[in-house]
């Protein structure tokens, strides 16, 4: 009968010491609550705890990623779009994390989902698209601003995709067609205009330059004769029979 005794405390013994041994790892903390109220943060490594009087809560500081579901989204220009997103998170601050907020996993979430679609819903499909970086440091400041109360860091939040409907792709697809038109044949008409005034340019200077017209109406026969060709015929301008018609007739 002692002996079931002396066993029985035994067993008492250990499961207390069990209770009341708590390893902390280093990324962990514990918020030690004494009669129910708020003792202390304690950790990283080897925590006492006397059972029934305190409870500890086991808190993770490293950095948690949570992936924002896909969110409902309308544009400013009335596009409806489906959103999804990753925040990276971080407990700062333990005691708040606990004491502050219930479950701060779940509120973060919540939070995040509510920002993105306010946040995407002010600017327009364009935007959303071509300016992701502007548009994810707003859903971030927005999201540390309202969760600094909670002790929690949001360091990072990163929209990953923007989904249309097959509609709306087309129409994209079509307005970047025209896009495209509209700069070619600006280019286009760029290239013509910079042409004339180039061929303005030769025309003045070859006005004021005679001989320079005759040689390029030579450079111009040579350039047709080494063409494959049996019959050749081209007008011979005056300007070129002048100075000869002159030297005859001061031969004469």
């Amino acid at each position: 009968m002692m002996l079931q005794i002396y066993l029985f405390l035994i067993v008492v013994v250990l499961v207390l010491l069990a209770s009341m041994i708590k390893i902390l790892r280093e990324y962990e903390r514990g918020v030690v609550f004494l009669l129910g109220r708020f003792w202390k943060v304690k950790g990283p490594g080897l925590i006492i705890i006397v059972p029934i009087i305190q409870q500890m809560v086991r808190v993770d500081l490293r950095t948690i990623v949570l992936d924002v579901p896909t969110q409902d989204v309308i544009s400013r220009d009335n596009v409806s779009v489906k959103v999804n997103a990753v925040v990276y998170f971080r407990v700062v601050d333990p005691e708040k994390a606990i004491i502050q907020v219930e479950a701060f996993m779940t509120a973060t979430s919540q939070l995040a989902q509510t920002t993105l679609r306010s946040v995407l819903g002010q600017h327009e499909l364009d935007e959303m698209l071509a300016e992701r970086d502007r548009l994810n440091n707003d859903v971030r400041s927005i999201l540390d601003q309202q969760t600094d109360a909670w002790g929690i860091k949001v360091s990072n939040v990163e929209i990953k995709h923007v989904d249309l409907d097959e509609s709306m792709i087309r129409a994209i697809a079509r307005q970047a067609e025209a896009e495209r038109s509209r700069r070619a044949k600006i280019i286009h008409a760029e290239g013509e205009q910079q042409a004339a005034e180039k061929l303005v340019q030769a025309a003045a200077r070859l006005s004021t330059e005679p001989q320079a017209i005759q040689l390029r109406y030579l450079q111009t026969l040579t350039e047709v004769v080494s063409e494959k060709s049996h019959t050749l015929v081209f007008p011979l301008p005056i300007d070129l029979l002048g100075p000869l018609m002159e030297k005859a007739q001061e031969k004469e």
